[in-house]
């Protein structure tokens, strides 16, 4: 949908006074005794409640159109798969870096941090679409919509904020996607180095370019919920497998920290963030679904989805770190030992399981970069269709390229991590929610609202400045 189909009204008054409640007061209630100041009153409760009678005609879940419509089950194992991806294998990592006792109790704290803004983002977008009686919204759309209604010194940075959201949205699915093509190929390099001689880790990568440009020209993500069923199959098994080898021998605490450094901190903090942010597929997947209401319910798709997502990034973090101490790796796949075929059968099956992530992540870059500023200009062009394919092969090469200069996993997951999602996972979905609800609110609902979103804000903007400094001066370090 063209943002320049977005407009928005400024406010509830700007609503045709012929649909407010013709029941106004009358003359008797001056002679009643009431004052001017209580007939003023009585006028907006009746013009408020008449909007919201307006606004409560319209339920943008039943004028939804979609081509392909993914039922509850397939949504859940999208997300399922949009979050498990290397950010799981990188936890026990993170957990060196924040020692155990301080990551099991981060970890459960910024989950629920981060499945509260994808809730007030949905809640947002719901509220928005009620008011301009459209079916859905993008994230992009969906933040210029709330800042056009929201406190006046934001209402001029609304059209801005389109650009800024896509903007991190791009950086963050294209570096996500660049960090799985270097874990793909890592994984083949391991797991068949005992069959073939040291091959150069960029011929992996080229090797799957091409398998990586024809799995991302399926254009609709029904057709892709049969590769995500067999990934996530593949995930859970290759996680039994890395499981046995954290649980065959005793563990120990000796040399494990409670506390871990606290310069490193940051880096424990984009990593989690990396790994349990889904915001930029959140919005696509609710707006794909069948049954849109299973998305919000209490033991709907987001909150079970997030339960599970949680808990299996706790347990392997925790697990993995007492398992492999200090000599964590980036991935855990890297540690794994005898028997070295187990080992090597993790590697194959986990580089598949990726390599289907791969295009669902991208799935979203290619929907802004194609639908929100290319496809546009193309309305008249008799070859859209093949310009389409041009701009997703365009995009998988790119991520190609990037993923040839980016050997350090651990440490880019961290980047992209901090960079972009304590952003668009922490402080925008804050942002969104107070504009949405500025105007409707009471002052104490209003006061609480901006307590708990402005404390959100401030945590993503603190992780945003201090976890992309730590992660660049390590890369730095790295390549200096």
């Amino acid at each position: 949908m063209s943002h320049d189909n977005l407009g928005f009204t400024s406010s509830t008054d700007d609503l045709d006074p012929k649909r407010w409640s013709s029941s106004q007061p009358s003359k008797n209630s001056y002679d009643a005794g009431h004052g001017k100041s209580n007939v003023f009153v009585l006028e907006l409760e009746d013009k408020k409640r008449s909007v919201q009678e307006y606004e409560e005609d319209y339920n943008p879940y039943d004028h939804r159109a979609v081509a392909h419509p993914t039922t509850s089950l397939e949504t859940l194992l999208h997300l399922l798969k949009g979050s498990l991806g290397t950010g799981i294998l990188a936890m026990p990592k993170a957990f060196h870096h924040s020692g155990y006792g301080i990551g099991l109790v981060a970890t459960v704290i910024i989950g629920l941090f981060c499945t509260y803004c994808m809730r007030i983002l949905v809640t947002s977008e719901y509220e928005l679409c009620k008011r301009k009686r459209v079916p859905s919204l993008t994230y992009p759309a969906t933040a210029e919509a709330a800042l056009s209604v929201g406190p006046a010194p934001l209402r001029p940075l609304a059209k801005s904020s389109v650009h800024i959201i896509n903007g991190f949205l791009l950086i963050y699915q294209l570096g996500s996607c660049c960090v799985y093509t270097v874990f793909i190929a890592t994984n083949l390099q391991m797991a068949f180095s005992s069959f073939l001689p040291k091959i150069d880790l960029r011929l992996y990568m080229l090797a799957i370019l091409v398998p990586l440009i024809l799995v991302n020209w399926i254009r609709n993500l029904k057709f892709l919920a049969p590769f995500s069923t067999a990934a996530n199959c593949i995930t859970f098994i290759s996680f039994g497998i890395i499981l046995y080898y954290i649980f065959r021998e005793p563990m120990s605490f000796g040399s494990r920290e409670v506390i871990g450094n606290v310069e490193n901190f940051p880096l424990y903090f984009g990593t989690v963030l990396f790994a349990l942010e889904a915001i930029g597929v959140i919005m696509p997947l609710e707006n794909e679904m069948k049954r849109p209401k299973m998305f919000m319910r209490t033991f709907g798709v987001l909150n079970v989805g997030m339960g599970i997502i949680v808990f299996l990034y706790t347990a392997l973090g925790f697990f993995g770190y007492m398992r492999y101490g200090k000599d964590i790796e980036g991935s855990i796949t890297f540690n794994l030992g005898d028997p070295k075929w187990l080992a090597e059968s993790v590697q194959v099956l986990l580089a598949i399981g990726i390599f289907f992530t791969h295009a669902i992540q991208c799935y979203v870059a290619i929907d802004i970069a194609w639908n929100e500023y290319i496809a546009p200009n193309l309305e008249k062009n008799s070859h859209k269709l093949m310009w389409e394919y041009v701009v997703r092969t365009s995009l998988v090469v790119l991520t190609f390229l990037l993923a040839v200069a980016i050997p350090q996993l651990d440490l880019f997951i961290s980047l992209f991590g901090a960079l972009c999602l304590s952003g668009l996972g922490l402080a925008f979905p804050a942002i969104i929610h107070i504009c949405t609800f500025w105007s409707v609110c009471g002052s104490t609902e209003k006061s609480i609202m901006l307590a708990k979103n402005m404390s959100l804000i401030l945590f993503g903007l603190l992780g945003l400045i201090v976890g992309t400094y730590t992660s660049l001066r390590d890369i730095i370090k790295t390549f200096s």
